[in-house]
């Protein structure tokens, strides 16, 4: 979906771009500059003595009296504009209420597709690169589940966790929002084009860096404000005792948001940090209604519970779907486990009743209904 018109004015954008863009500025020095002179055309044209009065270095304040920064803020519009990305300032209306009330917000936000998103009531997913086969199900399942009551699923677009926890949301044709860690021309990582268009056209991109900027590795814990900040709380599947993903759970703490955890297998360091986070107060999650018995009374009351097929539903689809192979499409889910991979010979011995390609004709109709996924190196696991 396109983003929406914009509500600034040429001048008050360009007024906007050119403070964010200032060196040395940051959210911690230009939010309260623009909360004293009510507006950042004030804060241009403030005396030099005013400008440090609110303490800030010399060096800022003759960036800021000089409005050298005014150039290339005339470039990151014609950027935008070539890229179809809105702004969205603090003081803009469509600004997220939550978002502005933690400790540092973005002086303003670049986005891109259905800006409306940032008023929903949402929950940021997070996670591992390196996640489990068993902690891609849990975010898919647990995506889907949220995004289907109607929920906004918040993630970062990284490889492992997010990547699942976008994927699904649009699953179900839910909503989902991808916080970037760079400008919203530069997709990281790269394998993730395709599925940043997606989020784009079904959902929307936001970061608050501006366009151009790389995906550099010190964005990322500065982006994970953003991802924690914007919704009501933080669900963390997989990540080890000092990942991002236990960092960002850190930082919904410290913002007043709720936080939650799905338990993993002790034996695994990808479990660290969601266990850990359990036993310190985290709210298990086995289930989306875990999530939405911590919601307002208000907003749950609105939000629909997604209805899940019972035994009976999927057996029935499978007599449907494999006809003669239901039987052997009940003995592979039989053996195969959402928490580990199983291989194709595997299968293949434990099934020498039937011909080997039977075996493979099902897998692949078993893939086709969304009760199998097919990993790396021909291995098998059950989707949640």
């Amino acid at each position: 979906m396109a983003s929406q018109a914009t509500t600034l004015s040429a001048e008050e954008s360009l007024h906007w771009l050119a403070l964010h863009l200032i060196p040395g500025l940051g959210p911690r020095r230009s939010v309260p500059l623009v909360e004293k002179f009510r507006s950042p055309q004030a804060v241009f044209r403030a005396s030099r003595s005013e400008l440090a009065a609110m303490g800030l270095p010399s060096s800022v304040v003759s960036t800021i009296s000089s409005g050298v920064t005014f150039e290339e803020a005339v470039q990151q519009v014609e950027e935008m504009r070539r890229h179809e990305v809105d702004l969205v300032p603090l003081l803009d209306p469509r600004y997220p209420e939550l978002l502005r009330q933690i400790p540092d917000p973005p002086l303003v936000l670049y986005v891109k597709g259905n800006v409306e998103l940032l008023q929903g009531p949402s929950i940021g997913v997070v996670g591992t690169r390196r996640p489990t086969p068993y902690g891609m199900a849990a975010t898919e399942r647990l995506a889907a589940d949220l995004a289907g009551t109607g929920l906004v699923i918040t993630s970062g677009m990284a490889r492992g966790i997010d990547t699942a926890a976008h994927k699904g949301a649009l699953s179900v044709a839910g909503k989902t929002i991808a916080v970037f860690g760079s400008g919203i021309d530069h997709i990281y990582p790269a394998e993730n084009r395709k599925l940043s268009e997606e989020i784009s056209r079904r959902g929307m991109l936001v970061t608050e860096f501006p366009m151009g900027t790389p995906g550099h590795p010190q964005n990322f814990p500065i982006r994970n404000r953003i991802l924690s900040g914007l919704g009501f709380g933080v669900l963390v599947v997989e990540g080890a005792q000092y990942s991002g993903s236990a960092i960002t759970a850190q930082m919904a703490l410290e913002q007043g948001r709720d936080v939650f955890a799905v338990p993993g297998n002790i034996t695994s360091k990808m479990s660290w940090a969601p266990n850990l986070l359990i036993k310190q107060g985290a709210s298990l999650v086995q289930a989306a209604e875990d999530v939405l018995v911590q919601l307002h009374p208000d907003v749950r009351r609105k939000l629909a519970v997604l209805d899940r097929p019972s035994e009976k539903d999927i057996t029935g689809d499978l007599r449907n779907a494999l006809g003669p192979l239901a039987d052997l499409g009940s003995a592979i889910l039989g053996i195969l486990t959402v928490e580990s991979a199983t291989h194709i010979d595997y299968l293949l011995e434990r099934l020498d009743e039937w011909a080997s390609s039977e075996v493979v004709a099902t897998l692949f109709q078993l893939q086709m209904l969304g009760v199998v996924r097919e990993l790396a190196g021909k291995n098998f696991v059950k989707v949640w």
